[in-house]
Protein backbone atom coordinates (compact mmCIF):
# COMPACT_ATOMS: atom_id res chain seq x y z
CA UNK A 1 0.00 0.00 0.00
CA UNK A 2 1.36 3.34 -0.78
CA UNK A 3 -0.49 6.63 1.31
CA UNK A 4 -0.17 10.03 -0.02
CA UNK A 5 -0.52 13.24 1.38
CA UNK A 6 -0.84 16.54 -0.87
CA UNK A 7 0.26 19.86 0.67
CA UNK A 8 1.26 23.35 -0.17
CA UNK A 9 -2.32 24.45 -1.50
CA UNK A 10 -3.44 27.68 -0.51
CA UNK A 11 -5.15 30.79 -1.65
CA UNK A 12 -3.23 33.27 -4.36
CA UNK A 13 -3.87 35.69 -6.67
CA UNK A 14 -3.64 35.21 -10.79
CA UNK A 15 0.34 35.70 -11.23
CA UNK A 16 1.40 34.12 -8.68
CA UNK A 17 2.93 30.85 -7.79
CA UNK A 18 2.44 27.99 -5.54
CA UNK A 19 4.45 25.02 -5.52
CA UNK A 20 2.74 21.91 -4.27
CA UNK A 21 4.32 18.82 -2.30
CA UNK A 22 3.17 14.77 -2.67
CA UNK A 23 4.69 13.34 0.77
CA UNK A 24 4.33 9.28 -0.21
CA UNK A 25 4.71 6.59 2.99
CA UNK A 26 3.87 2.71 3.15
CA UNK A 27 6.43 1.96 -0.12
CA UNK A 28 8.89 4.00 -1.94
CA UNK A 29 7.88 5.35 -4.94
CA UNK A 30 11.08 5.97 -6.71
CA UNK A 31 9.57 2.94 -9.68
CA UNK A 32 5.92 4.30 -9.43
CA UNK A 33 4.49 6.88 -12.34
CA UNK A 34 3.65 9.68 -10.20
CA UNK A 35 0.40 12.12 -11.90
CA UNK A 36 -1.44 15.20 -10.31
CA UNK A 37 -5.23 15.57 -11.30
CA UNK A 38 -7.07 18.19 -10.70
CA UNK A 39 -11.39 19.05 -9.99
CA UNK A 40 -13.08 22.07 -10.02
CA UNK A 41 -16.35 22.40 -9.01
CA UNK A 42 -19.08 20.66 -10.79
CA UNK A 43 -16.62 19.34 -12.96
CA UNK A 44 -14.46 15.68 -13.82
CA UNK A 45 -10.77 14.70 -12.37
CA UNK A 46 -8.49 15.94 -15.34
CA UNK A 47 -5.04 14.89 -15.94
CA UNK A 48 -2.74 18.00 -14.99
CA UNK A 49 0.81 16.36 -14.94
CA UNK A 50 2.90 13.35 -15.03
CA UNK A 51 6.59 11.85 -14.21
CA UNK A 52 7.77 8.85 -14.60
CA UNK A 53 9.89 6.54 -12.92
CA UNK A 54 12.68 7.67 -15.34
CA UNK A 55 11.89 11.16 -14.82
CA UNK A 56 10.29 12.15 -18.37
CA UNK A 57 7.09 14.44 -17.84
CA UNK A 58 4.06 14.88 -19.39
CA UNK A 59 1.51 18.02 -19.01
CA UNK A 60 -2.16 18.98 -19.81
CA UNK A 61 -2.15 21.65 -22.55
CA UNK A 62 -3.82 24.17 -20.49
CA UNK A 63 -0.52 24.00 -18.42
CA UNK A 64 2.32 23.32 -20.37
CA UNK A 65 4.85 25.77 -19.72
CA UNK A 66 3.72 27.04 -16.80
CA UNK A 67 3.83 24.19 -14.61
CA UNK A 68 6.78 21.88 -13.76
CA UNK A 69 6.05 18.34 -12.11
CA UNK A 70 9.42 17.02 -10.59
CA UNK A 71 10.42 14.14 -8.16
CA UNK A 72 13.06 13.56 -5.24
CA UNK A 73 13.34 9.98 -4.51
CA UNK A 74 15.26 10.26 -2.00
CA UNK A 75 12.56 12.11 0.11
CA UNK A 76 9.32 9.63 -1.37
CA UNK A 77 8.17 13.14 -2.84
CA UNK A 78 6.77 14.35 -5.76
CA UNK A 79 6.16 18.40 -6.83
CA UNK A 80 4.12 20.75 -8.78
CA UNK A 81 5.70 24.11 -9.36
CA UNK A 82 2.69 26.27 -10.48
CA UNK A 83 3.52 29.48 -11.99
CA UNK A 84 1.55 32.68 -13.36
CA UNK A 85 -1.39 31.06 -11.85
CA UNK A 86 -5.08 32.11 -13.53
CA UNK A 87 -8.41 31.69 -11.72
CA UNK A 88 -9.20 28.72 -13.88
CA UNK A 89 -6.50 26.92 -12.46
CA UNK A 90 -8.53 26.81 -9.52
CA UNK A 91 -9.72 23.31 -8.09
CA UNK A 92 -8.95 20.66 -5.49
CA UNK A 93 -5.22 18.77 -6.61
CA UNK A 94 -4.96 15.17 -6.36
CA UNK A 95 -1.28 13.18 -6.17
CA UNK A 96 -1.57 9.91 -8.16
CA UNK A 97 0.04 6.81 -8.39
CA UNK A 98 0.67 4.10 -10.79
CA UNK A 99 3.04 1.11 -10.21
CA UNK A 100 3.27 1.16 -14.24
CA UNK A 101 3.41 3.56 -17.09
CA UNK A 102 0.15 3.52 -19.21
CA UNK A 103 -0.31 4.83 -22.55
CA UNK A 104 -3.45 5.92 -20.83
CA UNK A 105 -1.65 8.08 -18.57
CA UNK A 106 -4.47 10.68 -18.82
CA UNK A 107 -7.44 8.66 -17.43
CA UNK A 108 -7.76 8.44 -13.95
CA UNK A 109 -8.35 4.96 -13.43
CA UNK A 110 -4.62 3.69 -14.30
CA UNK A 111 -3.72 5.04 -10.74
CA UNK A 112 -4.39 2.62 -7.78
CA UNK A 113 -3.35 4.98 -5.19
CA UNK A 114 -4.85 8.90 -4.44
CA UNK A 115 -4.04 11.65 -1.87
CA UNK A 116 -7.17 13.39 -0.39
CA UNK A 117 -6.09 16.30 -2.21
CA UNK A 118 -5.24 20.41 -1.51
CA UNK A 119 -7.29 23.02 -2.58
CA UNK A 120 -5.89 25.71 -4.49
CA UNK A 121 -8.18 28.89 -4.94
CA UNK A 122 -6.82 31.95 -7.45
CA UNK A 123 -8.78 34.84 -7.04
CA UNK A 124 -8.68 37.33 -10.40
Amino acid sequence: QVQLVESGGGLVQAGDSLRLSCAASGRTISSYAMAWFRQAPENERDFVSLITRFGRTYYADSVKGRFTISRDNAKNEVYLQMNSLKPEDTAVYFCAASPTFHSAYTRQDEYEYWGQGTQVTVSS
